[in-house]
């Protein structure tokens, strides 16, 4: 497949909330392999190519399971990806080694306008903290995130665990 090579482990950073170490930045130099059960359409000139049924997606460490995902091209190139199911789910390593996974009904990204949204029962986890929302809008360009409950969905929910210190080694104390 022959998505913009960055396309998808943007989109994992995106789900990786303020603050956070940065998707692996290696991973965007991979090959991106696609895997499911029926694809219809093309990559070439002003088109929609859907991959269906079992949707999996790896590039480096990024690793996409959706039952859906819907490619909108324009010119030849990705211009919008769509990844439906029940529910989508991302995982990645961040360059600091720590895990990323990311769940939502729904995961729209405009890769001209570089901007994510998840929608859906969406969970984003990460060792320092989880994020729960009904939708999270992530900027790539600017890094800002913005997330709401939704109408009768609820509150935006984080949990941030406070940053590690070393203490002193036994014996060791401040004079």
């Amino acid at each position: 497949m022959s998505l913009r090579p960055a396309s998808l482990t943007l989109l994992a950073v995106a789900l990786a909330f303020a603050g956070s170490a940065g998707a692996r930045s290696t991973d965007r130099n991979q090959p991106m392999d696609t895997e499911s059960d029926r694809q219809s359409g093309t990559f070439t000139g002003d088109s929609v190519n859907v991959l269906s049924g079992n949707v999996h997606i790896t590039q480096g460490s990024l690793d996409v399971r959706a039952a859906r995902a819907e490619i909108t091209m324009r010119n030849g190139e990705a211009v919008r990806a769509v990844l439906t199911g029940g529910p989508v789910v991302l995982t990645q390593q961040m360059d600091d080694g720590t895990p990323m996974t990311a769940r939502a009904s729904t995961v729209d990204y405009d890769l001209k306008g570089e901007t994510a949204v998840l929608t859906g029962n969406v969970q984003i986890q990460q060792p320092r903290g989880t994020m729960t929302g009904a939708r999270v809008v992530y900027d790539l360009k600017s890094g800002a995130i913005e997330s709401g409950g939704g109408e009768g969905a609820g509150r935006v929910r984080m949990h941030i665990l406070p940053r590690t210190t070393t203490a002193p080694a036994a014996g060791k104390g401040a004079p």
